[in-house]
């Protein structure tokens, strides 16, 4: 069973801030700086599998946010709703398996901000292009709501909107840049969260893009 246990600041390096957001939910400066290029590279591996596409939503609409995903199941939305698939709908083969060098990041932060028995069973692949937002939402679509959430930014640097239980709570607005990780779990695991539209740039590693890693337990028990 997940348990939040305390704080290990010993799993985070000395050189890297570590700023609380809120109860069950921690922001990892920099977590993910050392791995950069092996990151990107698996990102690459992946899509080159399982390439970007801009999912429909149950009402028609068209995400502008292109997504992908890896690991034993993959985040899927079209006219029948949202749910996690073993299978990639557009090629109709499982999604690619996660990188180790994916899940080994993601459960290195869990662990660092109290979750030492997450064991990720998917992770989502969102592309941001100059433009691209997320709305405030809730993960629901999970077995079960005990694991936490890991995420990770890449490239250009965004505005993470981050609110409370109900939608109509005023977010907080908390930059991320490239190598940032937040993890949110335990009484934070069903607060409402967003991405604010990510203004033009360019990262050396990525151009005029943003990646997000975002790493979940679909499935219940594990």
């Amino acid at each position: 069973m997940m348990q939040f246990e305390i704080f290990e600041p010993a799993l985070v390096p000395p050189d890297r801030e570590v700023v609380t957001i809120d109860a069950g939910a921690v922001l990892h400066r920099a977590f993910a700086l050392p791995l950069e290029h092996d990151l990107i590279d698996a990102i690459e591996n992946v899509t080159g599998r399982a390439p970007f596409r801009h999912m429909v939503t149950r009402r028609g609409g068209t995400l502008s946010v292109a997504m992908s995903n890896c690991g034993e199941l993959g985040w899927v939305s079209d006219r029948s709703g949202y749910r996690y698939d073993p299978v990639d709908p557009e090629s109709g083969q499982h999604w690619p398996k996660m990188p180790p060098i994916f899940a080994d990041l993601a459960q290195r932060a869990a662990r660092a901000a109290g979750f030492a028995e997450f064991a990720p069973d998917v992770c989502l692949i969102n592309r941001y292009q100059p433009g691209n937002r997320l709305g405030l939402h809730q993960d629901m679509d999970e077995g079960e709501f005990l694991s936490p959430i890991v995420s990770v930014s890449l490239g250009l640097p965004a505005i993470f909107l981050w609110g409370g239980k109900r939608r109509a709570e005023r977010p907080r607005r908390i930059p991320l840049a490239h190598g940032d990780v937040v993890m949110w779990g335990g009484p934070a695991r069903m607060n409402f969260h967003g991405v604010h539209s990510v203004a033009k740039g360019r990262h050396p590693l990525t151009g005029g893009i943003r990646y997000n890693l975002t790493f979940r337990r679909a499935r219940a028990g594990g």
